[in-house]
């Protein structure tokens, strides 16, 4: 069974099944039947307010965000499915802050539970910088089945890595 670099550190039972759903070939009509809801968020504009209802919804004190856009450069097989930086600008006597979110242009066609969970992954980097439990336990306060949409995510990007060889 050859390593699937989505879903290192998981348990080899875990990954045999997987292995045996890409040999039954059937590992995308899992996903599909799972996720087969599509989303309308095609342009950056959409892509800006998306983020914002749930910047609104979760997070409405933290800095306000600046730019958020699909961008094509993002190398998803890099595992950068999207990034975050923070950028402040002295005005006058005061310093203000503003946050970028870039997103993979590969979930502008995704499932639109996918294009959620990095949303909401991105999002929470406003609060938290680091991978850690109050990183995530943010993430599942705004989307409470977050665990499993990553690990399903891994599983659709696994599949999109299959389908290109």
């Amino acid at each position: 069974m050859e390593p699937f670099k989505y879903l290192a550190g998981y348990p080899a039972h875990v990954l045999e099944r997987v292995h045996a759903l890409i040999e039954q070939d059937r590992l995308g009509t899992v996903l599909n039947d799972k996720y087969d809801q599509v989303h309308t968020v095609r342009t950056d504009g959409q892509l800006y307010d998306y983020v914002q209802a749930l910047k609104d919804r979760h997070l409405r004190q933290s800095v306000p965000l600046g730019k958020v856009i699909y961008d094509g450069k993002l190398q998803v097989m890099k595992h950068a499915l999207g990034t975050h930086t923070s950028i402040s600008r002295a005005h006058g006597g005061k310093l203000k802050a503003s946050r970028e979110i870039r997103i993979a242009s590969v979930f502008r066609d995704a499932p639109a539970d996918f294009l959620k969970m990095i949303v909401v992954h991105e999002l929470a980097h406003i609060r938290e910088a680091e991978h850690d439990k109050s990183f995530y336990r943010l993430c599942t306060h705004m989307e409470p089945d977050y665990h499993q949409l990553e690990f399903d995510l891994r599983l659709y990007l696994t599949h999109l890595d299959v389908c290109q060889r």
